[in-house]
């Protein structure tokens, strides 16, 4: 993408600036300080702002900002008077105020067209306002904003999320600020705002994610806690949050891109449609998963994130058996997963995907690896907890298995993977020879919303450990309607364990079932 003002032509991908064939050789920061402005020039951006952006969060006096300033409006010809192209607000910040044009460079593949008219373009953005104490006491009030802080932090990790500077959302301490008019001055496509209330004994906490589009509630929710386990309270907040921001956002997209039209979508809306497809685990949907993810490439090439969808939909293909040929998947799956770590190795989500695609070669230690590192780059992430459980439970490791599959539930107890989570502790279960929990955690996961065809097999046999022979073969039919030629092997090829004596059990029942 390049932006057109006047003469100017500014390439951010080339960090570049030039006036028409002639390039404006800047210093770095001038021009880090000019792509911030034109990016966000929907709205005003805070002096707080440009020291966390642009100085990356140093120590920079005001001083310092005015002559950074001063040296933009040189290179584009403005003033500090007429201010034609960037508007000083005083005491607050600056406006780039000059009328932009937008231009893509596009492949062959496809070309990219404006975004319909009512959806919004681009990374979602959100704001996380001061909360709001009600009745609590001065040494606890400090909350509202020390909470808030601790999200702003956490979701700094997610690279899917803009999110606004610290400094600019906490100038809005109303106690019933008008969203609407925050979410303008902000640029902010969501809005966190929550309210912190004294009980007898602890605090409550009561949180609201807010579409500033359409001005809807997508999700709330309240957590208490003892007064003695406010640190407690502080870190279940901010994981809770991190992990349902991670469903719910998604959603959202995918739910507005679907309304204003497939055809004219930016790469993020692709990606995330792409996403909504992907987590309904059939074939006709992963197609149109791959369809978006590889429409999301084709109008930004150096979209990580879709790269890594695009390994997602491989890793389906060869795990599920969606093709005739796995082994090709196999090798799309880890291809497309090296291309979105070259573009972003510190994406929680391009990790990931590597890691899931070592489980196609058996490389259980390296999957581990990749999943590990996903987890260290957001320790909130539930679907890295539930891919490094199943890890573990491959390579037989029970209590890292345990640990991992709360871990991930307690973080996203509605996650679209929620039937992986429990179809590995039943699979455990029936490693660790518990056949009656296994038929339950078993009958739970065929039963969730997504499970395909191999939850049922895992169903199946757990009931057939179990002495459960009518559930088993009502699972049989169900295993037979979502693939009619399921086998044992590929039952295998998809959990690999290395307990071999669990594993001889499982082949016996599903044989005597014919598979």
């Amino acid at each position: 993408m390049a932006w057109t003002f006047g003469d100017f032509r500014l390439d951010p991908d080339r960090f570049e600036l030039a006036r028409g064939a002639d390039p404006v050789r800047l210093e770095p920061q001038v021009l880090a300080l000019l792509v911030h402005l034109v990016r966000h020039r929907e709205r005003m951006v805070t002096k707080d702002e440009i020291a966390e952006k642009v100085w990356h969060g140093r120590a920079v006096s005001d001083a310092s900002i005015s002559s950074c300033i001063r040296s933009v409006r040189k290179a584009v010809d403005d003033d500090g008077e007429h201010q034609t192209i960037l508007r000083t607000v005083h005491g607050l910040g600056f406006r780039f105020i000059a009328e932009v044009a937008e231009s893509r460079t596009v492949t062959a593949a496809a070309t990219a067209s404006p975004a319909p008219t009512g959806h919004p373009t681009g990374r979602p953005s959100i704001a996380i306002l001061p909360f709001r104490p009600l009745a609590v006491a001065a040494d606890l009030a400090i909350l509202a904003d020390a909470i808030p802080h601790e999200i702003i932090q956490a979701l700094s990790r997610l690279r899917w999320l803009a999110v606004i500077a610290r400094g600019s959302s906490f100038r809005f301490r109303q106690p019933d600020p008008d969203l609407g008019l925050v979410a303008t001055a902000l640029g902010a496509r969501y809005l966190l705002s929550g309210v912190i209330e004294a009980g007898d004994r602890g605090l409550a906490v009561t949180l609201q994610l807010t579409d500033s589009t359409s001005n809807e509630v997508i999700w709330g929710d309240r957590l208490t806690a003892l007064l003695e386990n406010i640190d407690d309270l502080r870190s279940r907040i901010v994981a809770h949050l991190v992990s349902a921001l991670e469903v719910y956002i998604p959603l959202n997209e995918a739910r507005s891109a679907q309304i204003a039209g497939i055809e004219a979508l930016d790469a993020w809306a692709n990606y995330h449609l792409g996403l909504h497809h992907l987590y309904r685990f059939t074939g006709d949907d992963n197609q149109q998963a791959k369809a978006h993810f590889e429409q999301a490439v084709a109008l930004d090439p150096r979209f990580a994130r879709a790269h890594a969808g695009l390994s997602f939909t491989s890793f389906l293909d060869a795990f599920l058996h969606l093709t005739a040929d796995a082994n090709a998947a196999t090798q799309a799956a880890h291809r497309h997963a090296e291309r979105g770590l070259d573009l972003d190795p510190l994406d929680p989500f391009t990790n990931f995907t590597m890691g899931r695609a070592h489980w196609l070669t058996h490389d259980l230690e390296a999957a581990a690896e990749w999943l590990d590192r996903a987890i260290t780059l957001n320790p909130n992430y539930a679907q890295g907890f539930y891919s490094s459980a199943m890890t573990s439970m491959l390579i037989g490791n029970a209590a890292a298995t345990e640990t991992g599959l709360d871990t991930a539930l307690n973080l996203s107890p509605l996650d679209p993977l929620l039937y992986g989570f429990h179809g590995v502790r039943a699979q455990l279960c029936m490693q660790t020879g518990d056949y009656q929990a296994a038929a339950r955690w078993g009958d739970r996961a065929a039963s969730t919303p997504g499970a395909h065809y191999l939850i049922a097999m895992i169903a199946l046999a757990a009931n057939s450990l179990a002495g459960r022979p009518d559930q088993a073969a009502r699972w049989k039919q169900e295993v037979r309607r979502r693939k009619a030629d399921a086998t044992a092997a590929q039952y295998f090829a998809a959990f690999p364990t290395r307990d071999t004596e669990s594993r001889s059990r499982i082949a016996a029942e599903l044989r005597r079932y014919g598979f």
